[in-house]
């Protein structure tokens, strides 16, 4: 049965505000679908799932301002919501294993990290292994050093911004078109 006959067999049931909107719209609206699904099954599905959504407001959609804009958003997110189970693509074991080697490159970049911390200044080290390897809040950090929670965030970016040059730097830390850490080179910490 299609969208057309369902909306004629309740036409006695549902409100008449929504019959008279739904026939006035309901041809642009499965155009719109198919525009935007490529797909004209999915187009007439996702028609009727609007349909339907219309028909639980009852009564309720003779409230509704501007009864095209409403059903034209209730096909967009449909669609929105659509394209995002398709897009959805569950880990498989390659996923899984390109995961564990960008972890091993992080996990094996910490051998910089002694070193290139050592070669910041002291104010810097000093707040990024207070608050970013032990843990202590950036709150608990100005009240222990005297200082504002702002100027706290602020000495913090910037030590964070030179921790980032000094790697890149010093051990060569290379990013890929994901901005995630690829390579680097290692070397041994000067003590």
């Amino acid at each position: 049965m299609s969208i057309i006959e369902s909306a004629d067999s309740v036409h006695h049931s549902a409100a008449p505000c929504l019959m008279r909107a739904w026939q006035a719209h309901q041809h642009s609206l499965l155009s719109w679908l198919y525009k935007y699904t490529e797909n004209d099954a999915l187009a007439e599905d996702l028609l009727q799932e609007v349909f339907l959504r219309a028909m639980c407001k009852d009564k309720s959609f003779c409230d509704i301002e501007n009864a095209k804009a409403w059903l034209f958003r209730v096909a967009n997110n449909l669609v929105i919501d659509q394209s995002r189970q398709r897009s959805f693509v569950p880990l498989d074991e390659l996923d899984i294993e390109q995961e564990q080697q960008e972890t091993a490159v992080v996990d094996s970049l910490t051998q910089c990290l002694p070193r290139v911390l050592n070669e910041l200044a002291p104010k810097d080290r000093d707040i990024l292994k207070a608050c970013d390897i032990q843990g202590m809040t950036q709150k608990e950090y100005a009240e222990h050093h005297d200082m504002t929670l702002v100027a706290t965030k602020s000495r913090l970016q910037r030590a964070r911004q030179k921790l980032k040059r000094q790697l890149s730097q010093s051990c060569q830390v290379k990013l890929d078109e994901y901005h995630k850490v690829c390579c680097f080179t290692p070397r041994e910490s000067r003590n």
